[in-house]
C-alpha cells in the first residue's frame, strides 16, 4: 500500500536519520512512503511570524501537489510541519477566498481530498491491527521511555481535529507498549523544550528542557522517546549541557519512535544510524540485550 510522504526540511538534514529510520520501518510494516515532488519548506514557526498569507501558502502548494498524486494519506513526521500543513488545510476549507487567492497561483490546486496524518495517526491502525505487535520479533523489556510528545503535536492554532487527547495523549505509548517497552506516566509529555529558541534564548530553553529530564528522571525513565525531530535534536544535543547547568548526571538517550519499531524488528541500529546520537544511544540497548 502507497502513502504520500512529506519529509520536510529536518528529515532531510539534521535529522536525516529519521527520514532513513521511517522509510526502512514503514516498508516492513508494508506501507510504501512515496516522496512528493518537488515539495517546498511548509514555513515552520518562521512564517506564522512574519506572514500570514505565507504561513498557509506554503504548505498549501505541498497539499495541492499531494492531492495531484491521488493517494488518500500523506505521512508527515515532523510535528511542526505536520501542524503548519494541517492548519492551512483546514483554513482554506473554511475561507474560500484565501483558497481561491492561493489556488489561482499554484500549479496543482489545492482541492482538500487528502487526509493529512502525523507518524503517530499513520502507525496507529498497525497497533490496533496488531501488526506492529507481530512484527516486534525482539519485545524492548527492561526499556522504559518517558514518550515525549513536545508542544506542537497537539496544539493548535485552529479548532483542528486530532485524534489523541491533548492534555494526556497516548499514541506513543501504544506504540511503545506494543513493542515490549514499559513506557512511564509522567507530567511533562506535552511541555515545550523551547523549540528553535534554543538558538536565540538559550537561558530559557535549557530551562524548560531541565524541567523535562527532572521529572523523566524522578519517575524511573531510562531514556526519552520522541517523534518530533526538532525535540529530539534539543533533548539530545544539549542535554550534557543542561545536566550541567542543573546540576544532574544521568544522562538519557533519546530515541525517535521508528527506532524503538525498528530494533524490535531486528532491523540493524546501525543501519537506521542509532549510533549517531549525541548521548549514547546504543549502550543502554546493549546493557537490555536488546541488540
Amino acid at each position: 500500500m502507497e502513502i504520500a510522504y512529506y519529509p520536510g526540511c529536518s528529515l532531510h538534514a539534521s535529522s536525516e536519520l529519521y527520514d532513513i529510520q521511517c522509510k526502512l520501518v514503514f516498508s516492513r510494516l508494508g506501507l510504501e512512503l512515496k516522496e512528493i515532488e518537488d515539495w517546498n519548506c511548509c514555513g515552520a514557526t518562521g512564517a506564522s511570524k512574519t506572514n500570514e498569507f505565507l504561513s498557509y501558502a506554503l504548505p498549501a502548494r505541498n497539499l495541492g501537489i499531494a492531492d495531484a498524486t491521488g493517494l488518500s494519506e500523506i505521512m508527515i513526521p515532523c510535528s511542526s510541519c505536520y501542524s503548519r500543513t494541517l492548519v492551512s488545510q483546514k483554513k482554506l476549507a473554511s475561507d474560500p477566498a484565501l483558497r481561491e487567492s492561493i489556488n489561482a497561483e499554484l500549479g496543482h490546486k489545492v482541492e482538500g481530498k487528502i487526509k493529512v496524518s502525523s507518524i503517530l495517526e499513520a502507525l496507529k491502525p498497525k497497533v490496533e491491527s496488531g501488526e506492529i505487535a507481530k512484527n516486534a520479533t525482539k519485545k524492548l523489556k527492561g526499556l522504559k521511555p518517558a514518550c515525549y510528545y513536545g508542544c506542537l503535536l497537539t496544539r493548535f492554532p485552529l479548532d483542528v481535529d486530532v485524534p489523541d487527547s491533548v492534555e494526556n495523549p497516548q499514541g506513543m505509548e501504544l506504540v511503545c507498549k506494543a513493542v515490549g517497552a514499559e513506557p512511564i506516566d509522567w507530567s511533562y509529555k506535552t511541555d515545550c523544550c523551547g523549540a528553535s529558541a534554543a538558538v536565540n534564548d538559550a537561558e530559557q530553553s535549557l530551562l524548560l528542557m531541565s524541567r523535562i529530564f527532572d521529572d523523566a528522571i524522578a519517575r524511573g525513565a531510562n531514556c526519552l522517546v520522541t517523534s518530533c525531530p526538532l525535540c529530539q535534536m534539543n533533548v539530545d544535543a544539549y542535554q550534557n549541557e543542561v545536566g550541567a547547568k542543573y546540576d544532574f548526571s544521568k544522562r538519557l538517550p533519546v530515541y525517535f519512535i521508528t527506532e524503538l519499531i525498528g530494533i524490535s524488528m531486528g532491523i540493524d541500529p546501525v543501519a537506521m544510524q542509532v549510533d549517531r546520537h549525541f548521548v549514547d544511544a546504543m549502550g543502554l540497548l546493549k546493557e537490555l540485550n536488546l541488540i
